[in-house]
């Protein structure tokens, strides 16, 4: 027997239809982030393993929804969608392989309800954005949206009972991630007509939108970009915090999440004006030690 298939006996998934599912939803992970995958199933308990991957499956399909088609259609197929996770969770039943998984997991999980109907209830704020006029409105992002996102995978990993401590550091993790991920996506962002640094902080720096889609490597832009991966830096060493809150079994999966930030957050910087034309990659065999540290930590409190 693999190790997925003893993951799936932990999990306490038994019944043939429903293993078939959660395999599917693996794949489905897999195929769009084969590294999440890949650290879900090498890090964590069996027993958490398939509730991971079906809350990570969750948020790749309403993602998907939120962001394929013209704006008029995303919104129509998110609503239904909503609808159809909503119904499910209120009757304990669906025929639709994509959610059978996550009433499963809600099932095992029940703190996880509630986070998925807020994840659920925040995606128009995604459909609306295109940018930010202030740092204020880059924060009210992040709490309409960049946290109730991540709270889907994360509350599966948090401590029993009150969750408010591990809530408050997860804010100041997806604070520095969320921006980590704006900076370094900031090329690809401007193609799509959205400005994810806010325009005040252009302008307090003296840039331009144009100065950006342009990719002009001058000093200003170039000090922009510095001064955001300082911020990002900064909130990532206080949102680290969050790994002493989990229990000690999914510390190696948290550990390597702000890891990986931090190994973004450096190939970021060493790009320079670069990234200006593209996004930075944490290089191929810094992010195979993290994993293997990581790994090692895992199998040493697994046994």
């Amino acid at each position: 027997m693999g190790r997925w298939e003893r993951a799936l006996d932990a999990a306490g998934v038994h019944d043939p239809g429903l293993r078939a599912d959660y395999g599917r939803q693996r794949r489905q992970v897999a195929a769009y982030k084969r590294e999440v995958a890949l650290a879900t199933g090498l890090l964590l308990p069996g027993t958490t393993v398939p509730h991971v991957i079906a809350a990570a499956a969750f948020m790749h399909r309403t993602d998907t929804l939120l962001d394929s088609g013209p704006p008029a259609n995303r919104r129509e197929a998110s609503a239904r969608w909503a609808h159809e996770v909503s119904e499910a969770l209120a009757t304990g039943r669906s025929d639709d392989p994509e959610i059978r998984p996550l009433l499963h997991t809600v099932g095992a999980h029940p703190v996880l309800r509630d986070r998925v109907a807020d994840y659920l209830g925040a995606a128009a704020t995604d459909l609306d954005f295109t940018g930010f006029a202030t740092e204020e409105d880059y924060q009210r992002y992040v709490d309409g949206y960049s946290l109730p996102a991540f709270l889907v995978v994360a509350t599966l990993l948090g401590p029993d009972g009150d969750q408010a401590a591990f809530r408050a550091a997860c804010r100041t993790f997806i604070d520095a991630s969320q921006r980590l991920d704006f900076v370094n996506d900031l090329a690809e962002d401007l193609t799509d007509g959205r400005l994810t640094i806010p325009a005040q902080t252009l302008e307090q720096h003296g840039v331009t939108r144009a100065d950006l889609e342009h990719a002009r490597a001058v000093p200003p832009v170039l000090n922009l970009l510095a001064d955001q991966l300082d911020l990002v830096d900064r909130t990532l060493a206080e949102g680290a915090a969050v790994v002493d809150l989990v229990p000690a079994a999914h510390r190696p999966m948290v550990r390597c999440l702000v890891g990986v930030d931090r190994l973004t957050s450096a190939a970021a910087r060493a790009a320079g004006s670069a990234l200006l034309r593209g996004p930075a990659s944490p290089a191929k065999p810094a992010a195979l030690r993290l994993l293997g540290r990581e790994y090692l930590r895992a199998r040493r409190h697994l046994g």
